[in-house]
């Protein structure tokens, strides 16, 4: 019997040991301000020269979420957020000037939404992620994964451009007749991305993994940039939804979180011998 005490013990503790996360959950900082998405509480915290509003939803591995123009937390489609939250800890954050985050007057860019996305990660301790970038802020993505790449283990890139003047350009054609209801701070977000180009030759020396996501019939960033990206990005996927639209979340929520998942849990990383 004392044999196998010795023996079951330390396998016991072993057992115990592996089914322990590596990662913990990320506690919220900063003052409570209202909810989102139903009953989840928002905070804010001043980074940035700004106040930022985030909410965490879920357990698990962190995954960012940043929306797109125009857009807060509660516009993340409900089944999206639910299905992600089982496996993840999602951090939704509202973009500069949206929902529960201020803004300063500061011009806005790219390099300054992304300035916003790392500053309130450094006020949460975050110090790597899983990254989601939904229209414009799928372009702040781009930026954050040339300005910090070790702070992302995986990105998720959704309808994206490499020109930002031409979806600009269409996004006001679409919105002349509303142009007078636009808020001014959703004009300035369309004036931020009349000046982005991809910078393909530095996107070309990324080694995280990167999935891009878009929809065939996607008339507001078109298909052709993800399938340019994936092209220069190495190891990078490309998943398109055939009839998918600009909102293609709202079309397939379900589709398009299990795409997310099974990315997000495969380990695509081959390491040879050398």
């Amino acid at each position: 019997m004392k044999k196998y005490r010795f023996i079951v013990l330390p396998i016991l503790a072993l057992f115990v040991l592996a089914a322990t996360p590596l990662w913990a959950d990320i506690s919220p900082v900063g003052e409570r301000v209202g909810t989102c998405l139903g009953d989840n509480d928002v905070y804010k915290v001043h980074a940035d020269g700004i106040d930022i509003g985030y909410c965490l939803i879920g357990s698990g591995k962190p995954l960012l979420m940043l929306t797109g123009l125009g857009c807060t937390m509660d516009d993340w489609p409900e089944e999206i957020v639910e299905k992600l939250s089982a496996r993840y800890q999602l951090v939704l954050m509202d973009n500069r000037g949206m929902g529960f985050s201020s803004e300063d007057g500061t011009d806005f860019s790219y390099p300054l939404f992304a300035r916003d996305v790392l500053a309130l990660m450094d006020e949460l301790g975050l110090s790597k992620t899983y990254v989601l970038g939904y229209s414009q802020s799928s372009v702040t993505t781009q930026q954050l994964l040339l300005s910090a790449p070790e702070r992302f283990e995986k990105a998720i890139i959704h309808a994206t451009s490499v020109d930002g003047s031409s979806v600009a350009d269409s996004l006001s054609k679409k919105s002349e007749k509303m142009s007078e209801s636009l808020s001014p701070v959703v004009k300035r977000q369309l004036e931020a991305a009349k000046t982005w180009k991809s910078p393909l030759d530095r996107l070309s020396n990324l080694s995280m993994p990167v999935m891009f996501l878009v929809g065939t019939d996607d008339t507001v960033v078109g298909a052709d940039s993800s399938l340019k990206l994936v092209s220069v990005v190495p190891g990078s996927w490309l998943i398109r939804f055939k009839g998918g639209t600009h909102r293609l979340m709202y079309e397939a929520p379900k589709d398009f979180a299990s795409v997310v998942t099974q990315f997000l849990e495969l380990n695509e990383i081959v390491e040879l011998p050398e």
